[in-house]
């Protein structure tokens, strides 16, 4: 397994649209154990392929305190079960250090493939539901920090460029 390198906000490549998997082979089992092993030593709860420049449609999840709870989702497609919205602060591992309230759907349908390539259909609710809900943006292009205001963007915006540059 490797570490591999997490896009930071505003880099271009976070808003690329991420492809269908087309087989659950072995470089893709590889890329979710990768993926796993990024996202723990992060540490976060959620990583989509996107989020380090694999641009297919793949999540890994786990919202155990312990690590005992690793969810895999390949091609996701979710249905909004409940329209009421939730108010959640997130965070993300592509926009390190903010974390700000986002609301969403908090009961979603998800059918998606395994680790091997098996289907299944769930119904998610809570902080698991959110978020799938956010890692699926980001395999659509986008970030949570769309859904806040112009001013709170550019903020968090100028913030990490300022970060970045002082770390190269």
């Amino acid at each position: 397994m490797a570490l591999l390198p997490i896009l930071e906000f505003p880099d271009p490549r976070l808003r690329t649209r991420a492809e269908s998997v087309q087989s659950v082979d072995a470089r893709i089992q590889k890329l979710v154990d990768d993926m796993f092993e990024t996202m723990y030593d992060a540490p976060g709860i959620g990583l989509a392929a996107s989020q380090v420049d694999v641009h297919e449609r793949v999540i890994v999840m786990d919202i155990s305190e312990d690590q005992s709870a690793a969810r895999v989702f390949i091609n996701p497609e979710i249905k909004i079960i409940d329209e009421a919205l939730g108010a959640y602060d997130e965070g993300c591992l592509s926009v390190p250090g903010f974390y700000e309230t986002v609301q969403r759907p908090s009961i979603v349908e998800v059918t998606a493939l395994d680790r091997d390539g098996g289907i299944f259909t769930e119904l998610l609710d809570g902080l698991t539901s959110i978020c799938l809900q956010h890692e699926i943006d980001h395999l659509e292009g986008k970030l949570f920090v769309d859904y806040l205001s112009p001013l709170k963007r550019q903020r968090i915006r100028s913030k990490l460029v300022k970060d970045q540059k002082r770390r190269t």
